[in-house]
């Protein structure tokens, strides 16, 4: 069952669709493992949040995936859903140990046939697919193995990708290699709070550096086979700001911002690892290859620039490695999400700015921004004015650098519905969509309808 309400006209913004141009791509985002459930239905394997959510204190309240919101079984309704809402331009995962659930070997016929359906159902519905590769599932089977920290990883990635690219690529035609990947090497290879919850710089440095080959690879294989495709990968930034306006700090900022917004994406324009700033890297040289400089470099057709925060930082010695500590939003005394972060809405104009800045960069497409707020019902309806008002300043924010000359092409809302958000559970509520986990009904938010009725004005026109 659904349940949609009218309400937050656009008319009331300072802006509308048409204000960003008619070539401008307007979407959501979702993952497969947030969102499908279905962990071992029809011959999927594990992957390692499978087997990582089943540790006791690893997830919110001992929280799993198993269920989510059961998009495997539901994908029909909600992409009926999507469409009502005038949305164009859907951004998806594929889940690896569905389509082979060893990793590697013999492909799932059943997970390949479900893909299929997504997206046959999205072009029949008017919606264009927009493919991530990898967001963060990796099967468990590779993992035992040592997952990205094996180099092996780069041959077993890459005929994932290339068995993806031949499957779906006569019908898909926007493609994105990685999500994230600063976060699920981080979270997941030295800080040990994501899958597969290993830690230190032995694990991280050779689980980075394989991932930026593996970011390169991809694209080099996508655009093989599919000459045609345009082809991005995706990246998470932050605007890094000083807590003091002290020279120690000043460096601090330097450091955070080579780890955050740096580190991936340089060497994918050639222009190497941030050695100079981040001196720990100096310990690649134990897992760099002859060649490697090379294998690092793509021409990505677009990156994807993925924002929700800034960070403020300040130095301290007690930090290994980059000798920065980050000064919690809700110590200063800011406004923050359900997730603690600042509302910031300026930082992703400051982060496009400095994205286009690049040489390299032919496109930017925001493909994920959005933000965890508690939703209020009432009479029925799921009110959330503070995720309709983020919403609005950032997209303010994104028309602004737009009009000042930054090649950014489109914006996808994180996320669709609300999901499972990894670490957190279902706690943080992301969604234009209220899902309610016990009966799996379906409603449209407040800011859901606003997204409606803003996407509805150039459909119009353009009808």
């Amino acid at each position: 069952m659904i349940i949609q309400h009218n309400s937050f006209k656009a008319g009331h913004d300072r802006f509308s669709k048409e204000d960003f141009g008619t070539d401008f791509k307007f979407g959501v985002s979702a993952a497969a493992f947030q969102t499908e459930g279905s962990v071992l239905t029809d011959g999927k394997g594990l992957s390692i949040w499978d087997v990582f959510s089943e540790q006791k204190g690893k997830i919110y309240k001992g929280q799993d995936a198993r269920e989510a919101c059961d998009f495997y079984n539901r994908f029909e309704q909600d992409l009926l859903l999507m469409k009502s809402m005038n949305i164009a331009n859907f951004r998806f995962s594929l889940s690896w140990p569905r389509i082979l659930p060893k990793g590697i070997g013999k492909s799932n016929s059943k997970g390949i046939d479900f893909y299929n359906k997504v997206i046959d159902k999205c072009l029949e519905l008017g919606i264009a697919p927009w493919i991530t590769l990898y967001h963060w599932d990796l099967p468990q089977a590779l993992e035992d193995k040592g997952g990205w920290t094996n180099r092996k990883i780069i041959d077993w990635f890459t005929g994932y990708v290339s068995l993806c690219a031949r499957e779906f690529g006569d019908r898909v035609k926007n493609w994105m290699v990685l999500n994230e990947p600063l976060v699920f090497t981080g979270a997941g290879y030295f800080l040990g709070v994501h899958a597969p919850g290993k830690k230190g710089l032995k694990n991280f440095l050779p689980a980075m550096h394989h991932a930026a080959i593996c970011q390169a690879e991809g694209g080099r294989i996508l655009r093989d086979i599919l000459p045609e495709a345009r082809i991005g990968t995706t990246f998470s930034c932050s605007l890094i700001e000083p807590y003091r306006n002290i020279p120690k700090d000043q460096l601090a900022v330097k450091r955070v911002d080579a780890l955050v917004n740096r580190l991936f994406l340089e060497p994918a324009l050639g222009l190497g690892y941030p050695r100079e700033d981040l001196k720990f890297l100096k310990h690649l040289d134990n897992y760099f290859l002859t060649g490697d400089e090379d294998l690092l470099k793509f021409n990505f057709d677009f990156i994807g620039l993925q924002n929700y925060t800034r960070e403020v930082v300040k130095h301290t010695c007690l930090v290994p490695y980059i000798q920065a500590i980050n000064i919690k939003a809700t110590k200063r005394k800011v406004p923050v999400t359900t997730m603690q972060w600042e509302i910031f809405p300026q930082g992703i104009y400051e982060m496009l700015k400095r994205f286009d800045s690049y040489k390299g960069i032919k496109n930017i497409i925001v493909t994920e921004n959005g933000a965890a707020f508690p939703d209020k019902s009432e009479n029925g309806k799921i009110e959330d004015p503070e995720r309709l008002d983020y919403i609005r300043k950032y997209l303010e924010e994104v028309l602004k650098a737009k009009k000042e000359g930054v090649n950014v092409k489109g914006y996808f809302i994180w996320s669709f519905t609300d999901n499972f958000e990894w670490a957190e559970g279902y706690h943080p509520r992301f969604g234009l969509v209220h899902i309610n986990y016990k009966t799996q009904e379906r409603t449209i938010k407040s800011s859901g309808n606003w997204y409606s009725d803003f996407l509805k004005q150039l459909v119009r026109k353009e009808t």
